[in-house]
Formats: structure tokens, sequence, C-alpha cells
């Protein structure tokens, strides 16, 4: 059973998810920020940290577990405890213990347990699609003194008399060209405009005589065509990605449907992305299926977004 898979399904939503008997993993919101050593910005997401005092069952997960699995939640629950027993024997027997896209636990020289979260993946929804880049130095100074030296070897002079005589007469014989030009012109174009007046008057006179003279008769009238239109329903959607521009995400929506999904753009999110989904569906169990059939063959960051649309 990959119950990793479920923990981070609830980690998407819930701020703790706690596997009774063995501990907690806790999700932290972090506000988008510069670090000035690798001069990169990164986007809000969720840091997941680890916190061993946190055993008691609070039933999220083995209710999840049951519901997903289709098991008694004393089954469900019978589970998630070895599951944290198992967990606990290989850091007993000094083992690191990898949870597939939440993390590494190791045990400490002081017994107790650490944990280093998995960092490529952002549990915060609302910053879906966003990633980090680095922001480059805008270099100026270089380009400033390329241009003093250019000023310094080739100055430029400018006379008095070459400032208030030659350009007077370049301007008049400008103007002068300007007006003959316009002048024809417009003579040019309002004898084409007259003709295609004139002609467009003699199309139209024998258009209405062709009509007052036919007759239109249809021996064999074709049937009414009754056209279904596929109207997605549901308020459990599978995430494919979010985008930016709004053709990226069109074009998205075409190569999910040329696979066979039934994809569709469902408006933006708070951050103003055009959110792509693999389909909708009402019955919470199908969509599950669903997501982990997406994440094993297709795409293993899809998510399910549970979201009443208009």
């Amino acid at each position: 059973m990959h119950f990793s898979t479920y923990i981070s399904d609830l980690l998407y939503r819930y701020e703790c998810v706690i596997v009774p008997g063995f501990g907690a993993f806790l999700a932290h919101r972090v506000s988008a920020h510069y670090d000035e050593t690798t001069q990169a910005f990164f986007p809000p997401k969720k840091r997941i940290s680890f916190n061993a005092q946190l055993q008691e069952n609070d039933g999220l997960l083995a209710n999840y577990i049951a519901s997903a699995e289709r098991l008694s939640y004393e089954d469900a629950l019978l589970q998630v405890q070895e599951f944290g027993l198992q967990i606990q024997q290989k850091l007993d027997a000094e083992e690191r213990v990898y949870v597939d896209k939440i993390g590494t636990l190791t045990r400490n020289e002081a017994g107790k347990i650490s944990f280093e979260p998995e960092a490529k993946t952002n549990y915060l929804t609302e910053a879906f699609g966003l990633a980090s880049y680095n922001a480059r130095p805008v270099s100026r100074e270089v380009l400033t003194q390329q241009a003093e030296e250019i000023e310094e070897k080739a100055p430029i002079h400018i006379t008095p008399e070459r400032r208030s005589n030659g350009w007077m007469k370049y301007a008049a014989v400008g103007l002068l060209t300007i007006g003959l030009s316009g002048s024809l012109g417009f003579l040019y174009f309002k004898d084409i405009a007259d003709h295609n007046f004139a002609e467009k008057q003699k199309a139209e006179s024998q258009v209405e005589n062709t009509i007052q003279h036919a007759t239109f008769t249809i021996d064999n009238p074709l049937p009414a065509v009754t056209l279904n239109a596929f109207k997605p329903k549901g308020n459990y959607h599978i995430v494919a990605g979010a985008f930016r521009i709004p053709e990226n995400a069109e074009t998205r929506v075409n190569q999910l449907r040329e696979a066979g999904y039934k994809a569709r753009t469902i408006g933006k999110n708070k951050y103003g992305l055009h959110q792509v989904v693999y389909g909708s569906y009402t019955d919470r169990i199908e969509a599950l299926k669903e997501l982990r059939q997406i994440r094993n063959t297709d795409n293993a960051n899809a998510w399910m977004l549970v979201q009443q649309l208009d």
C-alpha cells in the first residue's frame, strides 16, 4: 500500500497528518522570499517538518485510506500502525528511511528522529506552477564608458552657418512636395471611390432582379440534427497544470484530449494562472483512483482540487 501517496495527498489540504504511534508530518506556510546569496526568487510554499511528540490518532489518515481502498476503518487503522512500526524498526537499526515526495527520516546520535524535507514538491496549491528563478544583475557602467570614449574620439562640431541656413531650404522643398502629393492623391482616390460606388449599385440591381425571378424547390430536405454537447460536472478536479499565457493552457488541453482525457480549463486561480484539468468527477473514490493512475503513467505532480465551479 502506498502510504506516502496518501500522506502526500492530505498535506495538500491539511497542515497536520498524524501516523498513529509514530509521529506527525506538519505543513507550515512560508512566504515568497529572495535569497541574496544565490540571487534567486522563491515562490510561497508549504515547508514540511516532523514532530515525534504528536502520536495520538486523529482518524484523518485512517479514514482517508479506508475510503480510498474500500476497507473498514479498523483494518485501515491497523495497516497505518504497522506502517509506523516498520519505520520505527528501520530507524532503530540506524537505517535512513525515505518517504516518497515527503522527505528522509534518520536517528541522530542523541537518539532523536531527524527529518530532511523533500525540496522538489510544493504542497501549497495556490502556488502551483510557480518556480524559482535567478535575478541577473544589470550592467550599465561598461556601455557608459564606451559611449564616452567614442564621443572623445569623434566630437561633433556645429557651426552657426550650418545651423541657420541649410535646413530651411530642405524644409521648404519638403513641404511643397507633400502638398502636391496630397492633392494628387486625393483626386486619384476620389475617382476610384466614385467608380466602385457605381459598380456596387449596378451589381446590387442585378442581384435583386435575379432574386425576384428565381424559384427555389427542395425535394429532399435534410433531417434535423441534434447535437449532444458534453458538459463536465463534479466538484473533484484533477489538475494538470497552471499557465500564465492562455494559449499555452489551450495547447495543454488539446494535448490531453488527444491522449483521451476530457480535459478543459476551469478559470484562473488567485495568482491569475489559467488552470487545466484532466477531468472533473462527482465521485471522490473514482477521482482518487484516476489521480493515482495519472501519477503513475503521465504526471507525477498531478493533484486533486476540491471546488464547486459555476
